[in-house]
């Protein structure tokens, strides 16, 4: 059964991604486009196409003369990057919980419930990590801290390889929708200090495991 052109680069991301978070493929590691062309039976387009959206996920990159490598993962850099968003988002969150309106909570709650109906659909694993960034910004923009929210959302995006590894190997879909769902919870009640030591656990609980894979890859 040939898979149709429009889905063909979606299915070649998550199988490179797959292999990128699992270890199959090395951080450092080159991706050959004609080699995995030949061994996902599909032409050389898809394969590129789904290389630049790795790129942007910040799990390959294209260096001049050598190509597209699968990214290093960095224990310490997980350390420090985790580190800067527990800091940074907690203080979002704790300006914004008494700001938070209706509205803005109930977005939350939707993107909240979508996050948990594409946690039970293993093809919607590309969207798990941008969901979960959509919600954690829903409850941080009505700070109005515009210069520390870009921070954020810069943090985000570069923990997006380590968020996606934590999502899919380290059991944080099991973790994530009770967490979420609490953490809703508090803000809604307006229960700040509680809101944000939870934010903080979230998240470097995260860290701690997410290192355990990345030395596990290592080895």
């Amino acid at each position: 059964m040939s898979i149709e052109y429009k889905t063909r680069t979606q299915v070649v991301v998550e199988v490179i991604r797959q292999k990128i978070l699992s270890g199959a493929i090395k951080g450092g590691e080159p991706l050959r486009q004609a080699a995995l062309a030949e061994e996902l039976n599909v032409s050389r387009i898809p394969v590129r196409e789904a290389l630049l959206q790795l790129e942007a996920e910040g799990l390959v990159e294209f260096e001049a003369h050598k190509g597209a490598t699968a990214t290093r993962l960095s224990a310490d850099q997980v350390t420090e990057l985790f580190e800067l968003r527990a800091m940074l988002e907690t203080d979002l969150l704790r300006r914004a919980v008494p700001l938070l309106t209706e509205a803005d909570l109930a977005a939350a709650e939707v993107l909240r419930s979508q996050m948990a109906d594409a946690y039970q659909q293993q093809d919607s694993a590309g969207s798990w990590s941008v969901l979960n960034t959509q919600f954690h910004l829903t409850l941080y923009r009505a700070a109005n801290r515009p210069l520390s929210f870009e921070m954020v959302q810069q943090l985000l995006t570069t923990s997006d390889r380590y968020i996606r590894m934590h999502l899919m190997l380290a059991g944080g879909v099991q973790k994530a929708d009770p967490e979420h769902s609490e953490l809703l919870k508090l803000c809604r009640e307006g229960q700040t200090d509680a809101a944000c030591a939870l934010l903080a656990q979230h998240i470097l609980g995260a860290a701690g495991e997410v290192k355990q894979i990345v030395a596990s890859l290592s080895n």
